[in-house]
């Protein structure tokens, strides 16, 4: 079993087995049975501590400060540089995340966010902290 785990985000893969044929042979006074094993796909499962609604409103920002399509897929774990935004881009991000959240990001914990994960993680730390 493999797994990857980072901050408040966790990724785990679980390698699944499926019987796909059982044989039956006897030799003498014994019987034994044969299985053959054929893997399934990976079911991967990614978690994000932020609140969906925040989340989405976070993909709604990136997309209009991007520029993006309508058909463009913003997700949690969609990375700022994915979208080919620079880093002038990333810093017309945060200000419109601080503008439609009406919050102030400092400038250090700004200049880390890579993710829209983590761009919500940290408005919800925010916000938690102003209520």
């Amino acid at each position: 079993m493999a797994s990857m785990a980072a901050a408040s985000t966790s990724l785990q893969a679980r390698p699944r087995q499926v019987v796909t044929a059982v044989k039956c042979f006897s030799q003498g006074s014994r019987s034994n049975l044969s299985f053959t094993l054929r893997p399934l796909p990976t079911r991967l499962s990614v978690s994000c501590a932020a609140k969906p609604e925040t989340v989405d409103k976070v993909c709604e920002v990136v997309k209009k400060q991007l520029s993006l399509k309508e058909g463009d897929q913003v997700t949690a774990a969609t990375k700022f540089a994915e979208l080919g935004a620079d880093s002038l881009d990333t810093v017309e991000i945060v200000m419109g995340l601080e503008e439609a959240f009406d919050i102030e990001m400092e400038e250090d914990k700004a200049q880390a966010i890579e993710t829209v994960e983590e761009a919500a993680e940290l408005i919800e730390e925010i916000l938690k902290a102003k209520a």
